[in-house]
């Protein structure tokens, strides 16, 4: 047999659990007035509207002051718990908007963020030290992937887009251009120099990024446009590798010139030139419409745009 069991449903002002909790806090009327900044008989007044709603005695009043009943110790061990976690909410959202805490979450490649995100999340983090920064590292497709899920908060990537990428949900900003390039060592000095069609890369040695990079893609694509097909000798993992490669004259390497910049200029390497220009790409900042920017990431996208 089923019995209903007859509960009081309370409905009672938060603002009495507020005066409730200073005054079991401090452990009197006169310091939980001072704490709240009302006169005792208010708050004797809240006290005994709070006991005649709950249909409770809360404080046991003596010429010594007043102490917790049973009731209300039970009562107030629930209070403290809630109140103080309302308080810490309160302490939290004020450190979000004045930037003294948060997170911001970055997705960012090899190339974005060494040659153009780090020395902005090197600054960003002076300015706000109590913001963590998350950097997830990943290549273009895989950063776009991760802000349509809500994984990051804006992503910093090359173009172009891959076309299997769907932009209606994607706001991009270009804020620098990059270039990639052919450089060789001694061993092909012969090219140095000299102006070169560039289908005289389908008879060279060529060292290039393993996978579906962005590099690879776009520079593949112009090269078909312009009838040349190449077939790397050696695909390797990282950029920093193709220039190690490159150096020691085991093949022609393609990378984006920063990657090469230290080389070029001491004259370990040197650049190929050719009739037709490869023309330049873009370091993009990403970010999704389907949602807005927290403080803190809106905060560092304005840092780096400005």
């Amino acid at each position: 047999m089923n019995k209903n069991n007859n509960i009081t449903n309370f409905n009672v002002s938060l603002e009495y659990y507020k005066i409730f909790y200073h005054v079991a806090k401090s452990g009197g009327i006169t310091s939980a007035s001072k704490a709240l900044n009302m006169s005792q008989p208010a708050v004797s007044q809240q006290i005994s509207a709070l006991e005649k709603q709950l249909g409770v005695s809360l404080f046991i009043r003596s010429g010594r002051g007043i102490t917790l009943t049973k009731e209300g110790s039970l009562l107030f061990e629930y209070v403290e718990r809630g109140y103080e976690e309302i308080l810490q909410g309160e302490r939290r959202l004020s450190q979000l908007l004045h930037l003294e805490a948060g997170e911001v979450r970055v997705g960012a490649s090899d190339m974005t963020l060494r040659f153009f995100l780090l020395p902005y999340l090197e600054k960003f983090h002076q300015q706000y030290p109590g913001i963590k920064v998350t950097v997830t590292n990943g290549p273009t497709p895989e950063t776009l992937r991760y802000l349509e899920e809500d994984r990051i908060d804006f992503g910093v990537v090359s173009s172009p887009f891959p076309e299997s990428i769907n932009q209606n949900n994607i706001s991009y900003t270009d804020v620098r251009e990059i270039q990639d390039c052919f450089v060789a060592g001694r061993s092909f000095i012969q090219y140095r120099n000299h102006m070169i069609d560039l289908s005289e890369l389908e008879n060279l040695p060529l060292i290039a990024l393993e996978g579906l990079t962005s590099t690879g893609r776009y520079v593949t694509e112009f090269l078909e446009r312009n009838n040349v097909t190449i077939h790397p000798e050696f695909e390797l993992a990282t950029s920093d590798m193709i220039v190690q490669f490159a150096k020691r004259s085991l093949g022609i390497g393609m990378v984006v010139r920063d990657f090469a910049k230290e080389d070029l200029d001491n004259g370990k390497l040197f650049e190929l030139r050719f009739k037709q220009r490869i023309p330049p790409r873009h370091i993009r900042l990403v970010t999704s419409t389907k949602r807005p920017q927290s403080l803190a990431s809106a905060q560092l996208l304005e840092l780096i745009k400005s």
